[in-house]
């Protein structure tokens, strides 16, 4: 899809018109509506959402549910700005956020960010995300890194954890059937997903909860053959490698008068198998048999959490909070030769090829004067970190294991109240880094509540991004490769704004919300793998170009006591600049997103109905092909082709909603993969150098069964 003024004046012409529209019908209306939603991400204290300074994106346990969303890939898919990138054979799923990957912001668990392979809060696979224990889920946008620090360019993803329930016992068990493509049986194939749920108040402030989920994913056979298949001809093995997630976790929570504090403890296991394509035949002549192996690998992921979190508030009025967390990530590799027909296996070895191990701690006091005007935060952040990522899958190996690296930080940030519609909120932030040294972060956020429904928020920070472990240490050099890490990389540095224009009005019984919202993001030093020798050919991390986007959004919702309706839309256009690189292109390259749901509930059945639609247009970007004759490298144009998304589901409950029942449909346009098609310098665009990008394995359907005991 190519897109011109023209296009694009089309396109936004059609969103705006609502919110024309929607302030001539609240000229006409005299009814209004208190906006009590409660958020806590990036707020001094919890508070609704109207008067939050930042613009905050909720996703409540409705719309978990109505998806039969089991992870945090299967629920955001559908966002706009959110694009999941799921990988068939690491079985990762990834997200980009405005353009930028999972390395720019940060996912956190009730304020506490989530350990992963190489780091704290970012490179999270989204399927190991669990949300039986969700109550909701909170999206800022834009630079947070006064509240947040490093890694928090682009904006923060807030997990809120239930922690309270309305009865004495609350016992939820549930079972989930799935069809992987057109493939399932009752074990081994398809998608199989047990959970049981138990809360419980103690007594009047003391509540307790454990949860058990596992979640079976048999791999999606495509066109390979399996497991069991001997020929030597690539056909074995799976296109979408099966795993297996178990996902235990506990919570105990107290709350008297002014005092709060939780503690939670989390354990997750995965174990991802690997069927190799290659085939030995292992022939035995003088018997005239034959017993074939392969190389095949369990790789097999465990990760421990334990946060406790502590807020409240003194005599004085002083309201405090603190957050403390220890977690641990270890991913193994059991290799070893498997013979297919009898099933033994040999020269087995066993290798801890990542550990991830992390204290963490912030807290923050504000209300320190009494005025009703103003209001100011400090703070502190301290973290330290001790791993290793070998990647003994051979993809890299790498000489020094062990590395630690910590932050100490302390921030400060006021807000003036001005007047009840208009308020401001300048902070600023001092990190050390072990390695990076200091860093000093600011930001200025601002929100006006205008008349006729009308809420403008807007926001300037700054944030950075520390290299990661494959940056620094990355090493793979053989008599075909060179390509290595650089333990003097600079941190990358990052400035956003994001404007926001709602408009909120009311007729009868019937809501509309309507929302522009501009997004710039500016990247300085940003990193990547550039040649640094042509003869012989090297590659090295290098702080080398610099990254822009902007963007402009639109949403529109439309609310009754029985449905509701969305309409959005999206434009980003990015530019990279490479620096010193003689052939680059920093053009702006332009991508499109729409995205639609709709709900209707059907009081007389109590059922629910929802479809969700998303479609992601063509994606251009510059990558290397090589080099010319003088040693500079060639840039191309690459172009993913657009595709759309579809699901569907109806949701029913039965005997006072003791029972839940789900029926729905995934990817009902039955995407597999898109082209990635290259423009080069003979053939021209959409020449012979096309590829395909694996991004599902077709439509599935779905039953979960639900049951709630309360008492």
């Amino acid at each position: 899809m190519s897109l011109n003024k023209n296009n694009i004046f089309i396109y936004f012409s059609l969103f705006l018109s609502p919110m024309v529209f929607s302030q001539e019908i609240e000229a006409d209306s005299t009814r209004t509506q208190e906006l009590n939603e409660v958020v806590i991400t990036g707020q001094y204290n919890p508070q609704s959402i109207k008067k939050s300074v930042h613009n905050v994106i909720v996703i409540d346990r409705k719309q978990i549910e109505s998806q039969a969303a089991n992870n945090l890939a299967d629920l955001l898919n559908f966002n706009l700005n959110l694009t999941i990138i799921p990988n068939a054979q690491t079985g990762k799923s990834q997200i980009s956020f405005f353009g930028l990957d999972s390395q720019y912001f940060n996912i956190l668990v009730d304020n506490i960010p989530l350990v992963s392979d190489n780091g704290l809060g970012n490179n999270i696979d989204l399927t190991q995300v669990n949300l039986d224990d969700i109550e909701r889920i909170e999206i800022v946008e834009g630079a947070m890194g006064v509240e947040y620090g490093a890694n928090a360019v682009s904006g923060v993803i807030n997990i809120i954890t239930k922690k309270t329930i309305d009865t004495d016992w609350e016992i939820q068990a549930s079972v989930q059937e799935e069809t992987v493509g057109d493939e399932y049986a009752w074990f081994d194939e398809g998608r199989h997903i047990q959970a049981i749920n138990v809360s419980h108040n103690l007594s009047e402030n003391w509540y307790a909860r454990v949860g058990f989920n596992r979640n079976q994913f048999a791999g999606f056979l495509g066109n390979k053959q399996g497991k069991n298949y001997y020929n030597n001809d690539g056909l074995r093995g799976y296109e979408w490698l099966p795993k297996a997630q178990i996902n235990t976790n506990a919570l105990l929570n107290y709350n008297k008068d002014s005092f709060k504090l939780n503690y939670r403890f989390d354990y997750f296991n995965e174990v991802l198998d690997y069927y190799d394509a290659t085939v030995r035949p292992n022939i035995d002549v003088a018997n005239q048999t034959s017993n074939p192996s392969s190389t095949d690998k369990i790789y097999t992921t465990n990760r421990f959490v334990n946060n406790i979190n502590i807020s409240g508030a003194l005599n004085s009025g002083i309201n405090y909070k603190a957050s403390f967390s220890y977690q641990q990530q270890e991913r193994n590799l059991n290799r070893f030769n498997y013979y297919i027909l009898s099933g033994d296996k040999t020269n087995e070895t066993d290798e801890t090829y990542q550990s991830t191990k992390v204290f963490f701690s912030n807290g923050s006091v504000n209300n320190l004067i009494k005025n009703d005007y103003f209001n100011f935060q400090l703070g502190y952040e301290t973290k330290y970190i001790k791993g290793f990522d070998t990647q003994a899958s051979g993809d890299y190996t790498q000489f020094d294991k062990t590395q630690s690296q910590y932050n100490l930080a302390a921030y400060a940030s006021a807000e003036y109240q001005f007047s009840e519609k208009f308020s401001v909120r300048p902070g600023l932030r001092f990190e050390y880094n072990s390695q990076f040294q200091s860093k000093l972060m600011g930001s200025l956020s601002a929100r006006y509540l205008m008349s006729r429904g009308f809420e403008l928020r807007a926001n300037f920070g700054t944030s950075y991004r520390t290299p990661n472990f494959e940056e620094l240490y990355y090493y793979f050099v053989d008599s075909n490769h060179d390509v290595r890490g650089n333990e003097n990389l600079n941190p990358e540095n990052g400035f956003t704004t994001f404007v926001n224009l709602k408009k909120r009005s009311w007729f009868d019984d019937i809501s509309l919300l309507n929302e522009i919202k501009f997004s710039y993001i500016s990247l300085e030093d940003k990193i990547d793998l550039a040649i640094i020798n042509t003869s012989p050919l090297q590659y090295q991390y290098i702080n080398i170009d610099s990254y822009k986007l902007w963007g402009l959004t639109l949403d529109n919702s439309i609310q009754s006591s029985n449905w509701t309706f969305n309409l959005g839309a999206t434009l980003q256009g990015v530019s990279r600049d490479l620096g010193n690189e003689a052939n680059a292109n920093d053009n702006f390259l332009y991508a499109f997103q729409i995205n639609s749901s709709a709900t209707y509930h059907l009081k007389k059945w109590n059922t629910f109905f929802t479809v969700l639609y998303k479609y992601n247009g063509e994606q251009e970007s510059y990558v290397s092909t090589g080099t010319d004759t003088n040693g500079d490298t060639v840039f191309t144009k690459e172009t993913l082709d657009a595709y759309s998304w579809l699901d569907a589901s109806v949701k029913k409950d039965f005997f006072k909603e003791a029972f839940q029942v789900t029926l729905g449909a995934r990817n009902l346009l039955d995407i597999t993969s898109v082209s990635i098609q290259n423009a080069n310098a003979t053939g021209g665009t959409h020449a012979s150098n096309n590829n395909n990008l694996s991004l599902g394995y077709g439509r599935s359907f779905y039953i979960k069964l639900l049951y709630n005991l309360n008492f």
